[in-house]
């Protein structure tokens, strides 16, 4: 049994864990039973797109290799099971860093380039895939491919951000960033309203990495207030790695503990707290992996899983329509503890099915109850599609096939160049091909 992130979906799958130096031969013994195949990495996608309900699941994590790394270029090839974590305890000590990191690094550099990954700094570097610049590919009909934008350029485009179909990927050759120090500088400002959001966002287009905490259960001339935080790369400072320490959550959180109540009562705490108007200097352990010191923090929304939103909107419609979808979770009295809102500037990925591309997005995590969660996310899909949006599949649990074809009129290209051993139930399931969708 495998569980998504959310632990909402559960499915069987004859998992088979690939060890470095024996990949290929594991992969091409996948390739050859009667069973689809899946590339799985972390497992940190929130729903169904790195599962594959009754296929194989190839678990990279063992393909942890660091093939080669020019130090004074920044320029590094890496096996795709190697994890964000493990790259950074490399590169932080001599003076580089990734380009672009979600929220936790303990993703791996494969499930990045197949979700075409983003972060704080979308407005400034655009997403993950900007920076790749070749990928090696097993297919099951054409073998060992290398792809970059001079050489096999559509498969490239499609295999950023394709969620893992178009092949096995094997390694990952990426740019990184240079920095003289670990260490940001970090402005946190109390916002006091969604507008206000907006004009500090426009105010901080200079700084490298901009966010927004929200509270949810904002009303009125209050609706989106939050923490607004901005920070840079501090021009000198230690190149000190990140420390291993964490907690471990022990097991799920009852279910009645989350409540509007007790997110009430962690809304107005974290608002208060003396971090919330932190001005100064920070690790960048802390900043931008804040949830990976709590080791199976999922466990924290309770035996039932969680669902996650995310979505993107046009610039032009995106106070309007994330003003709405505000109005509509304070409405459904279903808090959420992780609401976070950012500014996304002009798509530089060449991946032609990323989810990023200019505009300003909302990610929410919401305690799984069931029916009224569900029709809540509708209502919300519902929001996003009137505004011309967009929903992020590595965070989607049960979006519609409509849906999801209407916003990314390309999957058909992606179908069509899909290897055809590869398949996941997040696939499956918007293109109408079976699956297993979440029903009201």
């Amino acid at each position: 049994m495998v569980l998504s992130w959310g632990r909402v979906q559960r499915y069987e799958h004859d998992v088979r864990r690939l060890r470095a130096g024996r990949e290929i031969a594991q992969i091409k013994a996948a390739f050859e039973g009667e069973a689809s195949v899946l590339a799985h990495g972390l497992g940190r996608s929130y729903g169904d797109v790195a599962l594959n309900d009754g296929g194989c699941l190839l678990v990279t994590p063992g393909m942890d290799q660091l093939i080669s790394a020019d130090w004074e270029t920044g320029r590094v090839r890496t096996s795709a099971g190697l994890s964000n974590e493990e790259l950074l305890r490399v590169c932080v000590p001599k003076g580089w860093f990734l380009p672009v990191t979600p929220g936790t690094k303990f993703v791996t550099l494969g499930g990045a380039v197949a979700n075409d990954v983003h972060g704080k700094n979308h407005h400034k570097k655009g997403s993950f895939g900007a920076h790749v610049t070749r990928i090696g590919l097993l297919r099951s009909d054409r073998g060992f491919v290398e792809l970059s934008r001079d050489e096999n350029a559509d498969l490239f485009a499609l295999t950023l951000g394709g969620l893992g179909l178009t092949g096995i990927i094997l390694w990952v050759e990426l740019q990184l960033a240079p920095i003289q120090s670990a260490y940001v500088d970090v402005e946190n400002i109390p916002c006091d309203s969604l507008s206000d959001f907006f004009r500090l966002s426009e105010e901080s287009q200079e700084w490298d990495y901009t966010v927004m905490w929200v509270d949810c259960f904002a009303t009125g001339d209050e609706l989106g207030r939050g923490i607004f935080s901005r920070a840079r790369p501090r021009s000198d400072g230690r190149l000190d790695v990140h420390s291993t320490k964490a907690v471990k959550w022990p097991v799920p959180t009852p279910g009645f503990a989350l409540n509007r109540m007790s997110i009430s009562v962690f809304n107005a705490l974290y608002r208060a707290r003396p971090g919330a108007r932190y001005v100064g200097e920070q690790h960048y352990d802390p900043f931008f992996y804040p949830l990976d010191k709590i080791l199976d923090w999922n466990l924290l929304y309770g035996s039932k899983g969680f669902f996650q939103h995310q979505s993107l909107l046009p610039p032009e419609l995106g106070e309007a329509g994330i003003r709405e979808m505000l109005q509509r979770i304070a409405q459904s009295g279903q808090g959420s503890f992780l609401a976070v809102l950012k500014v996304h500037g002009p798509e530089t990925s060449p991946g032609v099915m990323s989810f990023c591309r200019e505009g300003v997005s909302l990610a929410l995590d919401f305690a799984n109850k069931g029916a009224s969660t569900l029709r809540l996310f509708s209502d919300l899909d519902a929001i996003v599609r009137n505004y011309g949006g967009r929903v992020y599949p590595a965070k989607d649990s049960r979006m519609s096939a409509e849906f999801f074809q209407e916003a990314y009129p390309e999957w058909t290209r992606l179908e069509a160049e899909r290897d055809p051993k590869v398949s996941s139930s997040f696939w499956r399931r918007v293109t109408e091909t079976g699956g297993n969708p979440i029903d009201d």
